[in-house]
């Protein structure tokens, strides 16, 4: 070999190892940029959630201690009152140096004016209501609620904003991304220039992996921002609501002393006071739907499942001349939430007897497969349910486990995403087929017992 050769031969794998060493630094470098920017927004999300959290409860103790003095115009619970308020107060200025943007500290400045006004609105009516009756004090608590309702904004705003503060992080992350993508795409073109086999295994068998977890998690973060929204909107909901309930049955505890047993009012009070706690368990129900508990698990067996959904569907599929078939092609036993699993079924079933209007056939059926769950192989028991309808689109499946995202007048678009939710704390997939006017089957894909 002469030395031209020779030379030429060093030269060239000179550059392939340097550029080999780039690649690799490149990589390093984009794992660890990953996985500092996994544990900043892990950081942002749980001080986002704590401050909503915090807030929330802080305020719903200052307002339960100045229901209570308006009720009672105990001197102690006046100061319980303050003391409360002065510990959200110190709370409020302990956020300070959490907040880096400038929105962050925007609404933090608002979230102070706010609370000002607020305890300024309630020392003026708690003065002026010292001695007034029952009626006035509530009176006067019903005034301090404006002013209650534009603190707890505030505080909403301010989680929200510091939520949002991620933004940063995330234009920050994908420039780098965007920059190392461009020097990585440079230097696979130079070693495609000093030899084409090498390129070819560089892209196959490092950038593409990356391109695809680079994908699914972004895929993943917008699916974790649609869940954290379902769990701010399950908030509001349960402050807007129980909030005025509590002022109702004070009032209505009130009033129940002054009416006598068996007589019209009494009887009028009584249902009124049912139909509260019936309004709290609806409270209490859509916030357990909107964010579900944790599995308890036992051993089901899989055609109990179908059998018992099968058996609240009837009648009421009887009439729309719809039948409902059990196929329990197996005695296979799952560990699952009897409870959840169910809820998971009964709104498949719904949805396939929407979907066919009136007759029709919707099966039931059970099955065992081997499928990847948690990316390993395994053995599984799938629960379909299949209908004759008329299928879904493919635009619309696209967005079919989307939160809030519905087809129907009056849908919430909540059901298949929290189903979803829930097959996944099973340590499972909900899937689907469909086809366009022959119907749509799906999954309920569990591990199966041992």
């Amino acid at each position: 070999m002469n030395f031209g050769v020779k030379f030429r031969l060093i030269a060239l794998l000179s550059v392939v190892t340097l550029m080999g060493a780039m690649i690799a630094f490149a990589i390093i470098e984009s794992q660890g940029l990953g996985q500092d920017l996994q544990a900043k927004l892990g950081h942002v999300d749980s001080e986002s959630d704590e401050i909503a959290a915090h807030f929330k409860d802080a305020l719903r103790e200052v307002n339960n201690a100045r229901l209570q003095y308006a009720i009672g115009h105990d001197p102690a619970v006046w100061q319980q009152f303050l003391q409360v308020s002065a510990g959200l107060k110190t709370w409020i200025d302990a956020q300070a140096p959490k907040l880096t943007t400038q929105g962050e500290k925007d609404a933090l400045a608002q979230v102070q004016s706010a609370y000002d006004g607020y305890l300024a609105a309630a020392k003026k009516t708690g003065s002026a209501t010292g001695s007034g009756g029952p009626a006035d004090s509530l009176a006067a608590f019903a005034q301090d609620r404006e002013e209650s309702q534009r603190l707890f904004d505030r505080g909403t705003a301010l989680a929200r904003a510091h939520y949002q503060s991620r933004n940063q992080l995330l234009a920050y992350a994908n420039q780098r991304l965007s920059q190392m993508r461009r020097m990585m795409l440079g230097l696979l073109g130079l070693l495609f220039l000093f030899g084409a086999a090498l390129a070819i295994v560089a892209y196959r068998e490092l950038i593409a992996p990356l391109r695809v977890k680079l994908v699914e998690s972004q895929s993943l973060a917008e699916r974790n921002e649609k869940l954290a929204a379902l769990g701010m909107l399950a908030a509001g909901v349960a402050h807007e609501i129980r909030n005025p309930l509590t002022a109702i049955k004070a009032a209505l505890f009130l009033q129940q002393k002054q009416f006598r047993p068996g007589t019209p009012e009494a009887a009028d009070s009584e249902l009124v006071q049912r139909e509260i706690l019936r309004l709290e368990r609806i409270v209490n129900d859509f916030l357990q739907f909107a964010r579900p508990g944790e599995p308890v698990l036992t051993i089901v067996p899989a055609d109990q499942l179908l059998r018992e959904v099968r058996l609240l569907f009837a009648a009421e599929l009887a009439a729309a001349d719809i039948q409902m078939v059990v196929e329990a092609q197996t005695a296979a036993r799952v560990p699952a939430d009897l409870g959840q699993i169910k809820q998971v079924l009964i709104n498949l079933v719904k949805n396939a007897r929407e979907s066919i209007g009136r007759g029709g056939t919707i099966t039931l059926r059970s099955r065992r497969d081997r499928r990847t769950l948690a990316d390993r192989e395994t053995d599984v028991v799938i629960l379909e349910v299949a209908d004759t309808g008329g299928g879904i689109p493919p635009e619309i499946g696209k967005r079919l486990f989307d939160p809030f995202f519905s087809t129907k007048e009056n849908g919430t678009g909540l059901g298949l995403s929290i189903a979803a939710r829930i097959v996944e704390r099973h340590g499972g997939a909900l899937q689907y087929q469909s086809r366009a006017g022959y119907g749509t089957t799906f999954g309920v894909v569990l591990p199966a017992a041992a």
